[in-house]
């Protein structure tokens, strides 16, 4: 029973990060586009795997800069030197992953060849296209609202339909 209530808790901690925190719903996105292009690419499953352990460092480092936030954020009402040095320290944690996610990025698909194959598949296929820009929009209001101002819209909207018809 307490190693289902432990997945609990990190789950929740996961969806509160990705409910409060437009960066780390930025790095979802990221990753899954990356991970959508990466078979144009042929990886083979090492590098793969480095993928996947870079994405997970970026994502790791977004929680734990939430969590030192939200615990400075109860320790100091006020401004703070301190608190301010440690928040700024936890947001240069995640800028560090995710500027070696850059390098691993330029290491795994720097391969022009397979840019210009990509491009070529995708010009073949005008309807692709125009489904990655419609990705790309939800993709873009997913960030800018996350889960719950999706959801709070979208029911709010449902709520003044019915008030309007009654």
């Amino acid at each position: 029973m307490y190693l289902l209530n432990s997945f609990r808790c990190a789950f929740r901690g996961i969806g509160y990060c990705i409910n409060h925190e437009r960066n780390m719903r930025i790095h979802i996105v990221v990753a899954l586009y990356v991970f959508a292009f990466s078979f144009f690419f042929h990886l083979n499953r090492t590098q793969y795997a480095v993928l996947f352990l870079t994405f997970a460092a970026v994502f790791m480092g977004e929680l734990l800069n939430t969590s030192a936030e939200t615990i400075c954020n109860r320790m100091a009402e006020h401004f703070d030197s301190g608190i301010r040095k440690i928040k700024d320290l936890a947001s240069g944690a995640v800028l560090m992953g995710a500027l070696f996610a850059v390098g691993v990025a330029v290491c795994l698909f720097w391969k022009p060849a397979d840019f210009r194959l990509m491009i070529t598949w995708f010009v073949q296929r005008p309807g692709m296209i125009a489904l990655v820009c419609a990705a790309m929009a939800v993709c873009l209001v997913f960030i800018a609202l996350g889960p719950l101002g999706v959801r709070d819209r979208l029911f709010k909207k449902k709520a003044e339909r019915r008030e309007h018809r009654g």
